[in-house]
């Protein structure tokens, strides 16, 4: 039988974190070296606490039932966060809980845009941007970021007639893969454009716990106005280390989570309990935890972005993500080819810049994903690299 796909399905080819794991796997069946920089996965334990409340929901078979919602201890637990945390104060209408923000990412579009309409996306950026608004059928429209602005969006790049038509713009700070933290006017200026053009806000803020040098991570919806035009998804991922759990909240505009909520319940039957359990925890008890991470990443961003610049490489410090953004050394390729290459000669592995748009060619991006002396073993194999 002819199997024929749907005209869709030309769009989606094979992520690059799964080419990648082919070329690992060859490397390492041949006995070799692998120092492997490329998803963003934290090698940080869950804590202790957090195991223990899964461990001890996961023996209750009640917890095995639908959920059909969130319970009053995780909405607790969360608008707790958020008020001591960004200074932000939530209530259940403005919460929706969803099986990590990529998720969230590929459907949130569905509710608010029609097909055609118009959606605003960072490039570089991360993937799913692009891919969830374009699998609601809208049209997808690159802001380019400039390593010279900081890779922090210039509203006035942004056509009148462009910003007329949007019906919503992504942004993202700190943004993955570039690093980089949008200052406190960023935002004023955002929540100002947004309500003349009358677009709405979707704010990706997975990073803002893991921030450096004193800066300070901040929630877009701690800036007057930002209710009334957007929302953000807030994520346990990497703050807390619980990606395999997949527990991300979007947050913000009552009607706009309404209506996400509304369309996620026809497939959506609440996070499994257990999730649940694990998420209380995290966010009742963390707040140091996260706090001690972030100074772990933060030393390790200064001996890998160091490094690479003592061998000649062009990687500034982060300001913040567990990642680190640097220009490939100039060797006359793309960056998909020098990645090949180095990670051929000297098995360091990170991930092509444009894999994360067309402004993110020339650039390679690693993950802060393994221990100081990892660090400084890859720093060693990558100084051989000719």
């Amino acid at each position: 039988m002819d199997i024929v796909l749907s005209q869709r399905m030309e769009g989606y080819e094979e992520g690059v974190f799964q080419a990648l794991n082919e070329m690992l796997k060859t490397r390492l069946s041949r006995g070799e070296k692998v120092y492997d920089f490329t998803v963003g996965t934290p090698d940080f334990e869950a804590a202790l606490y957090v195991r223990e409340a899964v461990a001890k929901a996961a023996a209750d078979p009640e917890n095995y039932k639908y959920s059909l919602g969130d319970m009053p201890e995780l909405t607790k637990a969360l608008t707790d966060r958020y008020e001591s945390r960004y200074g932000v104060k939530i209530s259940a209408s403005n919460i929706a809980s969803v099986y990590g923000s990529q998720e969230g990412m590929a459907h949130v579009a569905f509710p608010f845009c029609n097909p055609g309409d118009v959606v605003l996306v960072p490039d570089p950026g991360y993937p799913i941007f692009s891919m969830g608004p374009a699998m609601a059928g809208a049209k997808i429209v690159k802001y380019d970021l400039y390593r010279e602005k900081n890779y922090i969006l210039d509203l006035a790049d942004i056509p009148e007639e462009t910003a007329r038509a949007a019906k919503m713009i992504i942004v993202s700070y700190p943004l993955n893969p570039v690093c980089t933290a949008a200052p406190y006017d960023f935002y004023k200026d955002l929540i100002a454009w947004a309500k003349k053009y009358q677009v709405l806000v979707l704010h990706d803020n997975a990073y803002s716990d893991i921030i450096f040098d004193g800066r300070k991570g901040i929630s877009f919806l701690s800036l007057p106005g930002a209710m009334e035009v957007g929302v953000e998804f807030y994520s346990l991922s990497k703050s807390y280390n619980l990606t395999g759990a997949r527990v991300s909240f979007l947050i913000g505009n009552e009607k706009m989570v309404g209506s996400f909520k509304r369309f996620r319940s026809q497939f959506d039957y609440g996070l499994f309990k257990v999730v649940q359990y694990a998420a209380i925890a995290a966010l009742t008890l963390g707040d140091e935890d996260v706090r001690k991470q972030c100074e772990e990443y933060q030393r390790r961003r200064d001996l890998l972005c160091g490094g690479f610049r003592k061998l000649g490489w062009d990687m500034p410090d982060s300001e913040g993500t567990m990642f680190a953004w640097g220009a490939i050394p100039a060797k006359g390729m793309g960056s998909v080819d020098f990645v090949k290459d180095l990670f051929e000669k000297t098995g360091v592995l990170c991930t092509p810049g444009i894999s994360f748009g067309a402004r993110g060619e020339g650039y390679v991006r690693f993950a802060l994903n393994h221990d100081e002396a990892m660090i400084r073993q890859a720093l060693e194999a990558a100084g051989s690299y000719s």
